[in-house]
């Protein structure tokens, strides 16, 4: 689809401040997208989403005392796929126990990663010497 290869990586205060910035940083990727065919309204308003909530996600549960100060997130867009990775430093947790949510009885918060689940095609999370990536991959 896209012909070049673009690599953003963003590091931002921990501050729930700049998750407009980071969500507009992934419409503005869609704009990028050479030769996509698809709804880029759609996919740019589905990168905002996924990367605001990935980010306000690791402000608010993932960051320990030693590296409370930033978020660390990378975007790589290739050919056919968008990559893009968000660090924490937090603990960590279980992907696949993460429960969905109660449609029944919705509560404010904990729909996060049901929304990125539920947008993109593949979401990772995986825990490494000295911190934790959140994979999130989108095909084009």
């Amino acid at each position: 689809m896209c012909s070049s290869v673009i690599q953003v990586d963003v590091i931002v205060p921990s501050h729930t401040k700049y998750l407009d910035l980071i969500g507009s940083i992934g419409e503005r990727i869609v704009k990028e997208l050479d030769g996509y065919t698809g709804d880029r309204e759609a996919l740019a308003y589905q990168l905002n989403l996924v990367l605001t909530e990935a980010t306000a996600n690791v402000i608010k549960h993932a960051n320990d005392d030693q590296h409370k100060d930033t978020v660390r997130i990378s975007i790589h867009l290739q050919r056919d796929q968008l990559i893009i990775k968000v660090y924490d430093h937090g603990q960590g947790f279980d992907l696949d126990k993460v429960p969905a949510p109660d449609f029944d009885h919705p509560t404010e918060g904990g729909m996060g990663l049901f929304f990125i689940r539920s947008m993109m095609d593949s979401v990772t999370y995986t825990r490494q010497t000295e911190y934790n990536v959140l994979e999130i991959i989108k095909n084009l």
